[in-house]
């Protein structure tokens, strides 16, 4: 089998708002075509215009070729030197940040293509299957006001969630507001529900402590990334010092980021995108890593039905692997862009066994009705 074509298709919905820290607004979708007729997708989060130009660039020397030309008449299956062929052929202007990001969806979509080759899923061409099912929080960003913030939580809690996370927005403003939040949230839902909050790299060390504080109250079950994240002395620091668990990584690639976050960093939860991370293939890495520390993962995942399967598939595959970021925005491209997307019931994803590769399509009809040509 060889590669024909790497698309990599930049979708975006209209009145597009680039103040909200909210991926599911536009993506970038990697479609990997076969001389067999198999075709594999993936996808990629960062700024979607910037990774498509490391996908669509053509060579200039043996360091600082697009992914593309890189892959052309390649066999799709041999997916770990791949990898590391985009790599070496990105090194002048990558090794992390959108280079590796773009590596992800091509990634992602080479895992895809290896599943439906053998006809199997991908948590099982991964390794095997620990957990067929797995907790799904529901990720939102949080509201403007208390009430809405409450409103929201008992709604989700109506639909079955038994985890729920709220981030970004005003969090880090005022100390007084952000406890009136978790106050209300936590009111709103009771006590067994599992509460999150992802601050959004709102605060200082002493403000991250003084919040620590203060959510211990509200028995939060993570406290996910209060402090840049270049400070991993001040994670560090946090994390030894708070009762909370500390999670984070999403903004990082690469497992190298990873291990200095674990070792240097005491974080409790890493949050590797594998949209962003390298792939299945770097975040399977980085899975072990933190297995091997006696940590959790659990992926992040905020873009539409493709990462959301690939992180089940992923999340199902690992030994430390029990939970998935389930976003409840209501953009068409987290709702609408997959057919047989992953199903949420009563708390708890299913992982798809009795699909090929992620088990997922792209419907064509709200891919081109979004594509920015």
């Amino acid at each position: 089998m060889k590669i024909t074509d790497v698309e990599a298709i930049y979708l975006q919905i209209p009145d597009l708002d680039a103040t909200k820290c909210d991926g599911t607004q536009d993506t970038l979708i990697i479609r990997i075509h076969t001389d067999e007729g198999i075709t594999g997708i993936g996808e990629v989060d960062s700024s979607p215009l910037v990774a498509k130009a490391v996908v669509d660039a053509p060579a200039s020397h043996s360091i600082a070729t697009g992914l593309r030309s890189l892959l052309i008449g390649e066999n799709p299956i041999e997916i770990e030197r791949l990898w590391d062929k985009m790599y070496r052929g990105t090194i002048y202007f990558g090794r992390t940040g959108p280079a590796l990001h773009a590596i992800s969806g091509v990634d992602i979509a080479l895992w895809d293509i290896l599943g439906k080759a053998m006809k199997r899923p991908v948590s099982e061409m991964l390794g095997g299957v620990f957990n067929r099912k797995l907790k799904a929080y529901a990720s939102a960003l949080m509201p403007e006001t208390v009430d809405e913030a409450a409103r929201m939580a008992e709604a989700q809690a109506k639909l079955g969630y038994k985890a729920m996370k709220f981030g970004w927005g005003p969090i880090g403003r005022d100390a007084k507001f952000d406890e009136a939040q978790i106050k209300a949230i936590r009111s709103a839902v009771g006590d067994d529900i599992d509460i999150m909050i992802d601050a959004g790299l709102a605060w200082d060390l002493k403000g991250a402590l003084r919040m620590a504080e203060i959510y211990e109250k509200y028995n939060l079950f993570w406290l996910e990334e209060p402090v840049h994240s270049n400070d991993i002395a001040g994670y560090r620091e946090l994390a030894d010092r708070t009762r909370l668990s500390i999670a984070g990584g999403e903004q990082e690639s690469g497992r190298m980021a990873f291990q200095r976050l674990l070792d240097e960093g005491h974080l409790d939860i890493i949050q590797p995108d594998l949209a962003r991370v390298g792939g299945l293939s770097e975040g399977k890495k980085i899975a072990y890593m933190a297995y091997d520390r006696h940590k959790k993962v659990v992926p992040h995942a905020f873009k539409t039905g493709i990462l959301v399967a690939a992180s089940t598939h992923y999340a199902a595959s690992i030994p430390n692997g029990f939970m998935i970021e389930y976003t409840v925005s209501t953009s068409p491209l987290s709702r609408d862009l997959v057919k047989g997307a992953i199903e949420f019931k009563d708390g708890y994803v299913t992982v798809p066994t009795d699909r090929p590769g992620l088990g997922v399509e792209i419907d064509e009809e709200v891919l081109n009705k979004y594509r920015v040509k």
